[in-house]
């Protein structure tokens, strides 16, 4: 999968909807803040908006408290409720976890001796994220667009990336499941990308089928 006579020395991989996915918090929040369930969920989306907006603001410890303390008075305002008890709603209603196919996917390229980084447009939080649902230590590194200060397609960030694998882009294979950032943002890095989705309609249906493809 590298370019014609170089090999193939990283794997870079995105997070959210490629190696995990969230758990729908929407029953959690209800249960917590003593709402119904679509107030729960039009709060929770107007929470994301405004964390995707400000994601990069969340790059050390401090700073991301600060965020997600923002980000509780959103869900409490769109929600009507005590802001005072949003902040401990949201973050017990945050449940992740890692795609069936991604342990066995990592485990198999690694053994292959590929370098295999983490790059997703996440806060500082990832790597503990990450830890918690197992995936950590099958990872070289993790790379995050609020560490970096770019989020993808921003070139930075893979670039950042690269310099984790120790790998020129040519060298490199990225797989996400945005054609937007994951796609087109590797692309234009120099580094070959690959699109899953498991409905069907990219390069793979799950990550299973990575290794492969890389045969």
């Amino acid at each position: 999968m590298a370019r014609e006579g170089t090999r193939l020395k990283a794997v870079l991989v995105d997070g959210m909807g490629t190696l995990l996915r969230l758990v729908p918090p929407a029953p959690a929040l209800a249960r917590a803040l003593g709402i119904d369930e679509p107030t729960a969920e039009r709060a929770f989306r107007a929470e994301v908006a405004y964390y995707l907006e400000h994601q990069l603001e969340g790059s050390d410890t401090a700073a991301l408290a600060d965020l997600r303390a923002r980000c509780a008075t959103v869900l409490a305002a769109a929600a009507g409720v005590d802001p005072d008890r949003a902040l401990d709603a949201l973050m017990r209603s945050l449940h992740f976890e890692a795609f069936p196919d991604a342990a066995p996917a990592l485990a198999e390229l690694r053994s292959r001796g590929l370098r295999l980084v983490a790059v997703s447009n996440w806060d500082c939080s990832l790597p503990d994220v990450l830890e918690r649902i197992g995936l950590r230590g099958q990872l070289d590194a993790v790379v995050t667009s609020a560490v970096v200060g770019a989020s993808k397609p921003d070139a930075r960030i893979f670039e950042s990336a690269l310099a984790a694998a120790g790998c020129a882009a040519a060298e490199a294979l990225h797989v996400g499941d945005s054609r937007e950032h994951d796609i087109e943002g590797a692309r234009a890095a120099g580094i070959r990308a690959l699109l899953i989705d498991r409905a069907g309609a990219g390069d793979l249906r799950s990550l299973g089928e990575l290794p492969a493809l890389l045969s």
